[in-house]
């Protein structure tokens, strides 16, 4: 049988990590509690009968020692570009299994350099087993297996709900950074709101611009397609907003800036309330087209983003437990299948063409 105590989340305390956690309980699994900071991670630990640790990234010996001879680990503490390293550094160190819930593109592109070297450990590294990208990656391998010749990969989300703090923050530090595509195979970057266009996610017409999602790089390894662009249903003055950023770009990358916005993050609510979350839903729209300019389009209705989330981190989790491994850099296509979404209640997925 399988222990449900074998594994830890990292970044317990934040608002997806506390879902995860407390999820996890309601599902009878026991993880080990993680985080940076001693008398929050006690708190929660103590509030849902768990054990815990408290550590931080900059201590290597310190997250080897909680690592060591645990089968994985999930990673809830962004921005990930600074957890990443230092969590799966110890990972290939300690041979334990990486997961964690980014949405950055920087990220999924340091975890696929590190392929050769995961597998010669037996570890997995599969960033992005929350909203980003389980539902997306999995709409890709879908639309793939639909159109397997497929050149141009186009997908697209509209979220009803409001970020957390810690999504908010990562898109304040993403801000002068601009957009990214992937053009014959290459990331390329684009200006921020580069491009919109028309989608309906089956609730009627809405306007969606590009933006740096993580498919951008996670798609390619899923389908082989060369060409793809990720949209959002924004909202006319978000879509303004990101466009005004490539003229603002370098004042709002200033130390001072960042440190005023995130100031103002902190005042707002940690997430969505319960409430909000059983409310809310998520849409995905994804099309593939080939050289002969023949298309499908599917879409995905799943819940609220927050809520996913934690649903899918904990589906991954339960399987890498259960011995549903496979070493190296993965996406979660790649390793668990185009309806892996499809296991999670709630969902629906429609081929429109």
């Amino acid at each position: 049988m399988t222990d449900s105590s074998n594994f830890i989340i990292y970044g317990a305390t934040g608002y997806t990590g506390t879902l995860i956690a407390q999820l996890a309980v309601e599902r009878g699994l026991r993880p080990i509690l993680a985080s940076r900071s001693s008398e929050k991670v006690k708190q929660l630990a103590a509030d849902l009968g768990l054990e815990h640790r408290a550590f931080s990234l900059e201590d290597e010996t310190a997250i080897d020692t909680a690592l060591t001879d645990r089968v994985v680990v999930l990673n809830c503490a962004g921005p990930f570009s600074k957890t990443y390293q230092p969590m799966s550094a110890s990972c290939l160190r300690t041979n334990t299994h990486y997961l964690d819930i980014t949405g950055e593109i920087a990220v999924f592109e340091a975890a696929a350099a590190q392929d050769a070297r995961a597998k010669a450990a037996g570890v997995m590294l599969l960033p992005g087993v929350g909203f980003d990208v389980v539902p997306s990656d999995c709409l890709a391998a879908h639309l793939k297996q639909r159109l397997p010749d497929a050149t141009h990969l186009a997908l697209a989300i509209q979220l009803l709900s409001r970020p957390s703090r810690g999504t908010a923050t990562t898109m304040v530090e993403g801000q002068a950074k601009g957009g990214f595509v992937r053009r014959a195979g290459a990331i390329s970057p684009v200006p921020a709101g580069w491009k919109t266009r028309t989608i309906d996610f089956g609730r009627g017409a809405a306007e969606a611009t590009t933006i740096p999602w993580g498919d951008v790089s996670t798609a390619y390894y899923s389908t082989d397609i060369p060409n793809i662009e990720v949209y959002a249903a924004l909202g006319e003055s978000m879509r303004w907003a990101a466009i005004a950023t490539r003229y603002l770009g370098w004042l709002l990358g200033l130390p001072a800036v960042q440190d005023f916005q995130k100031s103002l993050i902190q005042k707002m609510p940690a997430g969505p309330s319960e409430e909000e979350r059983k409310q809310g839903i998520s849409l995905l729209w994804g099309e593939v087209e080939n050289s002969s300019g023949n298309k499908c389009v599917s879409r995905l209705q799943c819940p609220e983003g927050y809520t996913l989330t934690a649903l899918t981190a904990l589906a991954v989790v339960e399987k890498v437990l259960a011995g549903q491994v496979k070493a190296g850099f993965q996406t979660p296509s790649l390793v668990y299948g185009a309806d892996l979404i499809m296991e999670i209640e709630g969902v629906l997925r429609e081929d429109i063409k």
